[in-house]
C-alpha cells in the first residue's frame, strides 16, 4: 500500500455497486473466471481475483445508498473534503460522502453531465494499476464535450497539463487523453446525449476488462442471464459491451491497451 497522495488523480480502483453479492459473484465469476474473496468491509463486499491477483471491488450497496447498479471508477485524492468541495464548486453533484471505510475515506459523485465517478483518500493497492496486470485495460468516459468534462475532471481531480509527472492530459484529435507514467489509463470521448433514455448513450464511465476469449466471455455472459449490448467491428481489436442481469454495463476486449482512437 501506499498513501493516494503519490498518484493523486489517477485511477485506483474499480467497483461494482450490485443489489446481492452472491448473485453478482455468480455472474462474474461465470463471464470473466474471477475468484472472489472477503474485503474487511463487511458481508457486503468482496474483492475479485484474477491468478490470485485483484481486478475489482464488488459491494452489495446500490439498495442501501439507492444508486443504479453500475461499475464506478475511483480517483484517488489527497483530501476527500477538498475533492468533494472542488467537485461542487464545477456544478457537480457528491450524492454519498465523504464517508470512513476501513483505511480511508470515500464519496460517490456525478459529474456536471451525470457520469457517476468516486474519489478515494486513503492507502491505494501498490499491486493494482490500470493497463496493467490484472486490473482493467483502461476506462473510457463517453460524455457530452470532451473538453468540457476533460476541463471538469482536470479540475476537480488535479489532472495535470501533457508532459508534468503524475496523472497528465492530453488534447489528440477530438478527444481527451490521460496519461500515467507514459501509459494511456482513460479515453474522454464526445458524443454522449444526456437525456438520452438507452443507458448506452448517456454519459457514463466504461471499465475495461481483459478476457483471453471475448466470444467465450459472451457465450457464458448469455447463458448466465446477461446479455449482448454491442460487438462493434474495429480494426485489431475484439471486444464487446455486455449488460449484467441488473443492468450494470461492462466492456471485455482482448486488447492489453486502447484504440489510437
Amino acid at each position: 500500500m501506499q498513501n493516494s497522495g503519490a498518484v493523486a488523480g489517477a485511477p485506483c480502483w474499480v467497483s461494482l455497486l450490485a443489489r446481492e453479492l452472491p448473485a453478482a459473484q455468480d455472474f462474474y465469476g461465470a463471464v470473466l473466471s474471477w475468484t472472489f474473496r472477503p474485503a474487511g468491509f463487511g458481508e457486503g463486499f468482496s474483492v475479485a481475483l484474477t491468478d490470485g491477483l485483484p481486478v475489482a471491488g464488488i459491494g452489495a450497496l446500490a439498495s442501501s445508498l439507492q444508486v443504479a447498479v453500475s461499475w464506478t471508477p475511483y480517483f484517488a485524492v489527497a483530501d476527500a473534503d477538498e475533492a468533494a468541495a472542488r467537485i461542487r464548486e464545477r456544478g457537480a453533484t457528491v450524492a454519498v460522502g465523504p464517508l470512513a471505510f476501513y483505511s480511508g475515506r470515500a464519496a460517490l459523485a456525478t459529474d456536471p453531465d451525470g457520469a457517476a465517478f468516486g474519489i478515494w483518500e486513503g492507502s491505494v493497492r501498490t499491486d493494482w494499476s490500470v493497463g496493467r496486470g490484472s486490473a482493467p485495460a483502461w476506462l473510457e468516459l463517453h460524455t457530452r464535450d470532451a473538453h468540457a468534462a476533460a476541463r471538469f475532471y482536470s479540475g476537480a481531480l488535479g489532472w495535470a497539463p501533457e508532459g508534468e509527472s503524475g496523472s497528465s492530459l492530453a488534447y489528440e484529435n477530438d478527444q481527451a487523453v490521460l496519461r500515467q507514467e507514459d501509459r494511456v489509463v482513460a479515453k474522454i470521448r464526445s458524443g454522449a446525449v444526456q437525456a438520452a433514455p438507452d443507458p448506452r448513450i448517456r454519459p457514463r464511465w466504461h471499465v475495461h476488462f481483459r478476457v483471453p476469449d471475448v466470444d467465450a466471455s459472451v457465450e457464458a455472459a448469455l447463458a448466465a442471464g446477461g446479455s449482448l449490448v454491442s460487438r462493434p467491428e474495429l480494426p485489431a481489436v475484439d471486444k464487446a459491451m455486455l449488460r449484467d442481469p441488473d443492468g450494470a454495463l461492462f466492456t471485455i476486449t482482448t486488447a492489453g491497451a486502447p484504440p489510437a482512437s
